[in-house]
Formats: structure tokens, sequence, C-alpha cells
């Protein structure tokens, strides 16, 4: 039994029964029960849902469950895609939306997938607003749409909005990053970090970008967590380019480890 069900979502391993794996089964139950939960949080009948999902094999079935069991529902869903977590965080609030659902298994391996709720600030639930929907999925009282009040998919990418936000930061100094003349390799496990992190170093002025493992096919090239004795690949790499830093990701871009010139782990608990 890998069916894990708690305040800030539902995880588990592809495949299987019912209730005991994380089936389309379960995927419809949790994604109707947040989006009853939205509707009564806002005391509204037209809500507004984000979905955004990293590479894993799985991600765009389970994503296009979760995206039109909110239709049915009655909600209008911006559907971002291939995205990492924090930018579909940032994407509910720039949206003005009611909710978020992030389909990530973050550093589990291949066979996991999981829903990763988000309030309408674009943060994770509370203890009370996911023991709520936990409560409704048990209930399963729903009330679906009818077919004249069916929800509408908008699909938005919201990797370059994030990036614009980034640069805006004011410790960000785009120009003394490109006096450095930096030359940086990335490890981007094959997950949506392909696409985020060279798109962000590119804009940050980083004159030489080297990727590894750069397909978002969610083919994970090694253990995605990124532990030191999972990134032997990277510490060649950055030793062998005579890189200035190494960057590591995991699948849904929300932890980050960085490789010093020498090939040595510095530690992910300082980013």
């Amino acid at each position: 039994m890998t069916l894990i069900k708690s305040i800030s979502g539902i995880r588990g391993t592809i495949g299987g029964k019912s209730n005991e794996n994380l089936t389309p089964v379960d995927t419809v139950l949790f994604a109707a029960s947040f989006a009853m939960w939205c509707k009564q949080s806002v005391n509204k009948e037209k809500i507004k849902v984000v979905v955004g999902r990293d590479a894993r094999i799985s991600g765009e079935m389970v994503k296009n469950l979760i995206v039109y069991t909110l239709v049915a529902y009655g909600a209008d869903v911006v559907d971002i895609g291939l995205a990492t977590t924090p930018t579909t965080e940032m994407a509910v609030v720039g949206e003005q939306a009611d909710g978020g659902i992030i389909v990530t298994a973050s550093h589990n391996p291949a066979q996991w997938n999981a829903l990763k709720l988000l309030n309408r600030q674009g943060e994770f639930l509370n203890a009370t607003e996911g023991s709520k929907i936990l409560e409704m999925s048990e209930q399963q009282s729903f009330d679906f749409a009818t077919v004249d009040k069916l929800g509408q998919v908008l699909q938005k990418d919201y990797l370059l909005h994030h990036i614009e936000k980034t640069l805006q930061l004011p410790l960000v100094k785009v120009a003394e990053i490109k006096k450095r003349k930096l030359n940086i390799v990335v490890d981007a496990i094959n997950s949506v970090g392909a696409m985020a992190i060279p798109a962000l170093l590119e804009q940050l002025g980083v004159e030489n970008v080297i990727v590894l493992n750069g397909d978002a096919n969610g083919h994970f090239a090694h253990n995605p967590e990124p532990l030191d004795e999972h990134l032997s690949q990277i510490k060649e790499a950055v030793v062998q380019n005579k890189a200035d830093l190494g960057i590591v990701v995991d699948p849904d871009v929300d932890r980050l480890a960085f490789i010093c010139e020498d090939g040595s782990m510095f530690g992910e608990e300082y980013t």
C-alpha cells in the first residue's frame, strides 16, 4: 500500500488498486474535493484554479485528470503545463486564482506522483484547510456542474513572468554577473529545471551554461534527491570544464544544491 494522504495533498505510486496507490480514481476524488473546498472557502460559484506539473512520465496523465475534474466541477483552469513548483505558486497570485494544484512528487523516484494543494495566496494549505479537504474526500458529497456551467481551460506559460520577477529583485545585479563571465554547469535531472534554470542564467548574463540531463522527459538520470552521494556526474563535469559553479535541482525545482569549483558540494542547508 503506497498511498499517503495528508493535509498538504496526496501522493503515491502510479498504478495498482484505488485507495492503495495513486490511481485515476484517487486523483479525481482529490481534485473534486479541492474544487469543492475552493468554492466554499471563497464563497462563490465560479472559481479559477492554476495547475502546473513537473516532467514525470505520469505527469501529463495525472494533470489531465485533474484539469477536467475541475472543469466538471465548474472551475476555470489555467493550465501552465510544465512548470517549477515556485512558478506555479507565483501563477496562482498572478492569475488572482482561488487555488492551485502542483502535480509533482518532488524528489521521490519516477514511479511516484502527487497532488500538492495551494490556497489563493499561492501557499501550501494549513492544517485546518488540509483537514477539511480530507474530510470532503471521505464524504464524497460532490455537486458537479451542469453542461451550461462547465469550466473553461486556458493554457499559459508562466516561466518568462517568473524570470522577469526574479530580475526585478533589488539583490539581483545583472551587470555585475555579466562582468564575471561565468561558466556554470547545471544538472536538470531531465525535468522542468531543464527549461527554467538555463533560461534564468541566460537572462542573468551568465556567459556559458553547460546543461547535464537537459531533456524534460521525466527519465531521471540518477536518484532525484540532490544529496552528495547522487551528484558524481556534475561534480566531475564542474572540474573537467573548469566551471565556476555547479547547480543541481530536484524534479520540481523546489530544492537546490551548489557544487563548488573544486567539485565539492556546497551544503544544501545554505540554499
